[in-house]
């Protein structure tokens, strides 16, 4: 089979000279989705990748070409975007498949494909070709293809490079959502977020248990964060927070009393909720003036509304906006008051805590994390030190609460009764678990 068995029907020049052209693309193009859906399923990766290469790339290559190769035929129009759309579909169809049939390597001379046989653009007597070569030029310098090439790196060469790569999860979070995207690639952004989280959480859980044992060498242990050995002490310190008081406990204390709360009177119940026992009162003071001023302004004509899930979440994503980004382009004035003297834990447990009571705001956090990225990935590692703090903090205290691991601290020395009320947490061991769904 070659590319020329794809029978694109724009080739009749009736189809060409339709008045509903755009119509024609749109079935020229998904007969393109289907042969790729129908090959890769079908054929070897290395014949998927020739038919690829046919289609895309091979006409443009030839020197003695006349004529509008196939494929670009149906972009008469002079329509970029739609070839783009179309590149990156077809792309994402076979990104997918490859994914799920354990076929990475693939992927990888899928994006080679483009680095490999990309030339600078020659003197070609036939105008039209020369656009095309320019299109598929754009495309490889374009932010699509530096999306797709995710797909190809290995977990442990996403973190290379630019300090922001150590947190692609975030930004496949933003793939995911944006609507712009094609579903292939909002469902292979999804996939490798999750294998990333779940390969954090994994290392997170197998460090903590191999640093506390004296038969094993910390050396040997792969810490998934750039905080150190000192990560233990903050996991503790995070973990600490267990029993009757526990953050679950208050978050579903606090759902059962606001249950049929006008809007305004949720907005103070959240506020109360939201800074009680906050370690740093020095802090809370004007943090909390300034966070009750921006959420009593929220919805203020729905204040004397009942509140309902679709308020409660949408009151808990503004919420996360206040802490976070309001406009998802520059981090919100309570943001920087938190994180830039150092306060990120505190920021952090209030995020953990909006998300307790409302776990369907998780994927709006992670979306304004991945603004809040983009932001600051302009500016160099040196001056994004507590940003990055921040993020790691961040990822620590979400494995430990906000996943289907189970972590406690258990005492493991006991001693005499002591008037020193300071606790040692060098006597504690964290355990961790698979979570039980009592939902069941």
């Amino acid at each position: 089979m070659s590319a020329n068995s794809l029978s694109i029907s724009q080739q009749d020049p009736d189809y060409v000279t339709s008045n509903s052209r755009q119509l024609n693309v749109q079935i020229a193009q998904e007969e393109v989705y289907s042969f790729f859906v129908k090959i890769v399923k079908k054929l070897s990766p290395d014949d998927v990748l020739r038919e690829f290469k046919g289609l895309f790339i091979d006409g443009l290559d030839s020197q003695y070409s006349h004529s509008i190769p196939g494929i670009y035929s149906i972009f008469l129009d002079d329509n970029e975007k739609e070839y783009c759309n179309t590149l990156k579909r077809c792309i994402y169809i076979i990104i997918n498949n490859w994914k799920t049939n354990r076929k990475d390597k693939y992927i990888q001379k899928l994006v080679n494909l483009f680095v490999n046989e990309s030339r600078k653009l020659d003197t070609n007597d036939f105008l039209e070709i020369n656009i095309r070569k320019s299109w598929l030029e754009n495309f490889i310098s374009s932010k699509d293809y530096q999306e797709i090439k995710l797909f190809a790196n290995k977990h442990d060469e996403l973190s290379k490079g630019h300090w922001a790569n150590r947190y692609t999860s975030y930004l496949l979070i933003d793939q995911s959502v944006n609507e712009n995207n094609c579903r292939e690639q909002q469902e292979a952004a999804r996939r490798l977020y999750r294998q990333i989280k779940d390969k954090y959480k994994f290392e997170l859980a197998m460090y903590i248990a191999r640093s506390q044992s004296a038969v094993s060498s910390t050396a040997r242990c792969n810490n998934p964060s750039i905080l150190g050995d000192n990560v233990l002490h903050l996991i503790k310190t995070i973990v600490l927070k267990k029993g009757i008081f526990s953050y679950e406990n208050i978050a579903n204390i606090f759902i059962k009393q606001t249950q049929d709360q006008t809007l305004e009177e949720f907005k103070k119940s959240i506020d109360k909720y939201l800074f009680f026992s906050v370690d740093n009162q020095e802090l809370v003071g004007n943090l909390r003036q300034q966070f009750a001023e921006k959420l009593s302004l929220w919805k203020e004509n729905y204040n004397q509304e009942i509140i309902t899930k679709e308020l409660f979440l949408r009151t808990c994503n503004r919420v996360i906006d206040c802490l976070t980004t309001e406009n998802g382009k520059e981090p919100s004035s309570l943001f920087i008051l938190l994180v830039s003297p150092g306060h990120s834990l505190t920021l952090v447990i209030l995020l953990l805590k909006t998300i307790l009571i409302c776990r369907n705001s998780r994927r709006h956090l992670e979306l304004r994390i991945a603004h809040l990225i983009r932001y600051y990935e302009k500016y160099p590692e040196d001056e994004c030190k507590w940003i990055i703090n921040f993020i790691e903090i961040f990822n620590i205290t979400f494995a430990i609460y906000a996943e289907n691991v189970e972590y406690n601290l258990i005492k493991m020395k006991e001693e005499g009764q002591s008037s020193n009320l300071q606790l040692n947490l060098d006597d504690y061991r964290v355990f961790s678990q698979m979570k039980v769904d009592r939902q069941k």
